[in-house]
């Protein structure tokens, strides 16, 4: 069994700003995360630190190759487009670091043995990227958006 495939959409902000192309706003875990404009997330790679091995049997992240090129994909063609496109079981080694586009098509296998004391982990982040008409800076756990005029850079 799988969990629903999914396109990452958002990134998690410091605080609430409206800055033009930012919207959907939403809380997540307690930090608001805004969407901004497809040409950010189009620059911007996830990262994942495997604290523990993953295998077929411990719910392993599953990828649509090459499905980050399709730009947006509408929600209720997610799922076909992932069919499309095929998909790789990601299998990690503890230590083994991950780099991959943000905008890949993702799901969860579903686990199919008992957890171990230590499930597998992820910690994830995003590059370097620019906004037209305002910015985000990296905080602690997403990015703080920049509204001052000429301020577009993301800083790491």
């Amino acid at each position: 069994m799988c969990a629903g495939w999914r396109q990452d959409r958002t990134v998690a902000v410091r605080e609430r700003r409206e800055v033009e192309g930012f919207g959907a706003w939403t809380v997540k875990a307690g930090l608001p995360h805004a969407a901004p404009p497809w040409a950010v997330l189009e620059r911007m790679v996830g990262l994942r630190v495997h604290l523990d091995p993953v295998r077929p049997e411990n719910a392993p992240l599953l990828v649509a190759p090459g499905s980050h090129r399709l730009g947006r994909v509408p929600v209720d063609e997610v799922a076909a487009a992932a069919e499309r496109c095929g998909t790789a079981v990601c299998e990690a080694e503890a230590g083994d670091v991950w780099l991959y586009p943000t905008p890949i098509l993702h799901a969860s296998k579903a686990a199919t043995v008992p957890a171990t004391p230590r499930e597998p982990r992820a910690i994830w982040g995003e590059s370097r990227a620019r906004a037209s008409g305002g910015g985000f800076r990296r905080a602690a756990c997403g990015y703080e958006l920049l509204a001052e005029a000429g301020t577009a850079d993301a800083v790491a």
